[in-house]
């Protein structure tokens, strides 16, 4: 079904993004400005998503050219599902950033910046072409590295040049995919890929090209051995950027690999078991990293590298159960490693430090907020019936239904690890006594007017209940999740939506 409905998310960001320059200096402008463009984001991300549930999957030839041959933008059930949880955790960090982040950061474009970034984010869920995918990246990593460097600190230069080298490498390799994926059919429209990819004869070839996009796409999403630029760089800027960061920047990398891996490149045996092995390695590596960290957002920065394992372990098994739990396991993380960012971000404003030998005595000064970063932690761990419990379900169920005993025991050292961190921040932070040289230390959150400190601690709120929400409303979830891999196990409803038929073969 035709629908220019599907840009409005994408406009919206652009057209909030150039209002704010035009306030540059006028930083209490920007901050009203933003949350009431994110807020009009959601509204619009919420209508696509109903519409794209009830219609079935819409599509967007841009300047009436028609596909393969027009830039298509497609909404299906996993785009606009992501599209909408961008547009939640957008609202959720805009609202934090308003109290969070300096005034000198917003005169330097902080606000327009994070928009052009959800821009890019949206333009690339929605996109039905290959090259197009590239250029929204683009648009992520420009966005992204300005939002690293605003401050100009040292550690954060720093950060930001792994990160943007890194990704530019990840750019490159993308970009001659592409390249050679177009001299073998001549098209970069995603749905007519799939008919003509799975024409070519020369087999070698094309499973070089498939293993270029998944070199691309790792580095983006940081799993192993890629992965090592993402712990060295997420620390460094301040809490509302990780937290952007943490949520969405490598998922987009994810989705970007789910939709290659499912609709052009479907994955042979040889593809299925280079998945399982590096989901295998991302999930004990980015578990051992974690270990031995003792600040928070380091620690954190590990946890999205070992978690990203689990959605490669989707698409290793590559079963409609194991894409399922897969894709239930990336809306609870978009939501609950954001909360996680924003969680230290408050934690620093009360001590001065995220650095656990120096916390302490959280629950005694703030009891209330303690409990609710324990729904946060506890639904990271997946303690029953919290949002990470079930699509633990799932992936397990295929791991022993593939009968791979490494991948078993990979998922539950994952998942252990995870716990253990979790005692430990709860034990260092919450329990124990604030150490003597750091409780003479001023407390900034206390200092703060009591309407700051509603608006930095309701985006918490917010996304704890949403966190809440995917629990105990799993048999939903499941159900969403579950058309999702449906509709990637069998993409002829994609193609035809996108190609008004199916490929010839």
């Amino acid at each position: 079904m035709i629908d220019n409905f599907i840009i409005l998310p994408v406009l919206v960001h652009m057209l909030t993004a150039i209002i704010t320059v035009f306030f540059w200096q006028k930083v209490g402008i920007q901050r009203i400005i933003s949350v009431l463009g994110n807020s009009v984001g959601l509204i619009l991300a919420w209508k696509l998503f109903l519409k794209t549930w009830d219609t079935g999957i819409l599509t967007m030839q841009a300047g009436g050219w028609s596909a393969p041959f027009g830039i298509t933008f497609v909404s299906d059930t996993f785009s606009s599902v992501l599209v909408l949880l961008t547009g939640i955790t957008a609202l959720c960090v805009s609202l934090f950033s308003t109290v969070a982040v300096s005034t000198q950061r917003i005169k330097y474009g902080y606000f327009s910046i994070f928009h052009f970034l959800i821009m890019g984010l949206n333009g690339a869920f929605l996109t039905g072409d290959i090259f197009n995918l590239y250029v929204w990246f683009e648009i992520v990593i420009i966005s992204s590295f300005v939002l690293m460097t605003l401050g100009g600190r040292k550690p954060q230069m720093e950060g930001a040049i792994k990160y943007v080298a890194m990704n530019m490498l990840a750019s490159t390799i993308f970009l001659t995919a592409i390249g050679i994926l177009y001299g073998m059919t001549g098209s970069l429209n995603m749905a007519d890929l799939a008919g003509k990819v799975a024409q070519i004869e020369n087999r070698g070839l094309v499973n070089v090209t498939a293993l270029l996009f998944f070199v691309g796409f790792g580095i983006k999403s940081a799993v192993f051995p890629l992965y090592f630029w993402l712990p060295s760089s997420y620390h460094t800027p301040p809490s509302s950027i990780a937290a952007l960061f943490g949520g969405l920047l490598t998922k987009v990398g994810i989705y970007a690999m789910f939709r290659i891996f499912t609709l052009i490149f479907v994955p042979d045996d040889f593809m299925m078991n280079l998945f399982v092995i590096v989901a295998i390695m991302t999930l004990v590596t980015g578990a051992l990293g974690a270990i031995s960290k003792n600040s928070m957002r380091r620690m954190f920065s590990y946890l999205i590298v070992c978690h990203i394992g689990y959605f490669i372990v989707g698409l290793g098994l590559f079963t409609e159960i194991a894409i399922a739990g897969a894709i239930f396991y990336l809306i609870h993380d978009i939501i609950i490693k954001t909360n996680l960012f924003l969680m230290s971000g408050i934690i620093y404003k009360a001590r001065g430090s995220t650095d656990l030998r120096r916390l302490g005595g959280f629950y005694k000064d703030y009891p209330k907020l303690s409990i609710l970063f324990a729904i946060i932690l506890f639904s990271l761990v997946g303690i029953p019936p919290l949002s990470g419990f079930w699509p633990k379900i799932n992936l397990f169920q295929a791991a022993l239904t593939a009968k791979s005993i490494t991948l078993i025991l990979a998922l539950i050292f994952a998942s252990f690890v995870t716990l253990f961190l979790i005692a430990k921040i709860w034990i260092e932070v919450f329990w124990k006594d604030l150490p003597k040289g750091d409780s003479e230390k001023g407390d900034e959150l206390k200092s703060l007017p009591k309407e700051k400190k509603f608006v930095l601690i309701l985006p918490v709120v917010i996304l704890a209940i949403v966190s809440l929400t995917i629990g105990f409303g799993a048999e939903y979830v499941m159900q969403i999740a579950q058309k999702i891999a449906s509709e990637m196990i069998d993409t002829r409803p994609y193609i035809n939506a996108v190609l008004g038929h199916l490929p010839l073969k």
